[in-house]
């Protein structure tokens, strides 16, 4: 979430930029997930820009917004991270995996059971849900998004983790005073850590390679 429509719109933009290189640069098939991150993130901020256009209210741009930040995102992380870790770590990302599955499940009952509105105040915007058990689903999307990064076994991604920790509760409390939205300023700068994780992973080993002529030379002895 950004403060107004035009600085949502434009946020979104470069961090979907940002996701196009990111995906660009992809190597190895495990990475697209995680890679394409910034592209989900960029966009979410142009829909709200259609948020902020509306006037708010239940409109298709606000549930779209919802579906994305609620259970999209809940299981999108974990699954992006488990591809792209190493095999000593994905045991244990397996249990947050289903935990960003179950929590997810039970923010799309909250969805589709209804309503969904936004609410323009001031400079941050305002997403009513009906949910039940709040807390408990606050934590489930914690662990899954936030607990799937810090357990990842990848520095980059446990400093990706740890900053959208801070990150995320310095972004909450500013938007709880309804000072100010700064979602979209945390979503760039996480884009730019992922741009750089992307950078910095290795190659996919090359399949091992057969002598040249060797199958020639087996026929040969065989005649």
């Amino acid at each position: 979430m950004c403060w107004s429509a035009t600085a949502d719109l434009v946020a979104g933009t470069g961090v979907a930029a940002v996701g196009a290189v990111c995906v660009a640069l992809v190597r190895d098939v495990r990475y697209l997930p995680l890679a394409a991150l910034p592209l989900l993130l960029g966009a979410h901020q142009i829909v709200e820009a259609v948020v902020w256009s509306s006037g708010g209210g239940g409109g298709a741009a606000t549930v779209a917004w919802t579906v994305i930040a609620l259970p999209l995102l809940a299981v999108w992380v974990p699954v992006g991270v488990w591809c792209a870790a190493p095999p000593r770590a994905r045991t244990r990302l397996v249990v947050l995996l289903v935990i960003g599955v179950g929590t997810a499940a039970l923010l799309t009952r909250g969805l589709v059971d209804g309503p969904v509105t936004a609410e323009i105040r001031g400079r941050t915007i305002g997403y009513t849900v009906a949910l039940s058990h709040p807390v408990l689903l606050v934590a489930g999307y914690l662990l899954a998004t936030v607990g799937a990064l810090l357990l990842s076994g990848d520095r980059r991604l446990t400093v990706l983790g740890l900053l959208a920790a801070v990150g995320a509760a310095a972004c909450w409390a500013l938007w709880r005073l309804e000072f100010v939205s700064t979602w979209c300023a945390f979503a760039a700068l996480c884009s730019v850590l992922l741009l750089d994780w992307v950078r910095s992973r290795p190659k996919p080993s090359p399949p091992p390679s057969r002598r040249p002529g060797g199958g020639h030379r087996e026929r040969a002895r065989g005649d």
